[in-house]
């Protein structure tokens, strides 16, 4: 059965499908839980069919770009993909009330010990809707500069990450031959590229022909 919305099909929209009932499978103090819900298609007679759905707030994530278009990166252990992963300044929206952008904002000072004086939002993407509710909010931070972590303080994975630069021709490059697989670095990298916000030359700075 068609169930297409009468509009611009290369436009996402919100619908709700009937949920019979709900169970949760995991459920603790954290942000995060796991619920199984059984759910029913519209029009439809037969049973309703169990999907699940990791409860998520949504994420940040920060191309955090200097003056000679370098980016800072991190290099961090993630213990579900048994990888440690060149990644960018990210978090979650674990604070009720926080925007989105103010989250960004946190996350840079207390990861990079960072502020930016510009900011702009790169794009929202649901990182995996056939499981997951998280939202990642892109942004692209600009005219850096130095602050302190107003008193965070790093611990676990985070306390083993290292921070560098990149010139963000060579993170561009390493991106398009798949030598980096995460996908906040992807989406990030492309979107900024594409949309000509940051130069994909050389490594020097100089412009690609």
């Amino acid at each position: 059965m068609d169930h297409s919305p009468a509009q611009d099909p290369l436009t996402d929209v919100e619908e709700h499908w009937e949920v019979e009932s709900s169970d949760y499978l995991h459920r603790d103090a954290w942000v995060v839980s796991l619920r199984a819900d059984h759910v029913r298609a519209p029009g439809d007679g037969g049973e309703a069919f169990r999907r699940l759905v990791l409860e998520h707030p949504g994420a940040v994530v920060v191309l955090a770009v200097d003056d000679d278009d370098r980016v800072c990166c991190l290099r961090q252990y993630r213990h579900p993909a048994g990888r440690r992963f060149v990644e960018l300044p990210a978090g979650l929206l674990d604070q009720e009330g926080e925007e989105p952008e103010e989250v960004a904002r946190r996350e840079l000072r207390e990861e990079v010990a960072l502020e930016a004086r510009s900011w702009t939002h790169l794009t929202t993407a649901w990182s995996s809707p056939g499981i997951s509710e998280e939202r990642m909010h892109f942004f692209l931070a600009r005219g850096l500069g130095a602050v302190d972590r107003g008193g965070f303080e790093l611990r676990h994975e985070e306390a083993d990450m290292t921070v560098e630069w990149v010139a963000f021709a060579d993170l561009h490059a390493a991106v398009l031959d798949g030598r980096l697989q995460d996908a906040p670095v992807v989406l990030a990298v492309l979107l900024a590229a594409a949309r000509g916000l940051v130069g994909t030359g050389a490594a020097d700075g100089s412009a690609g022909e």
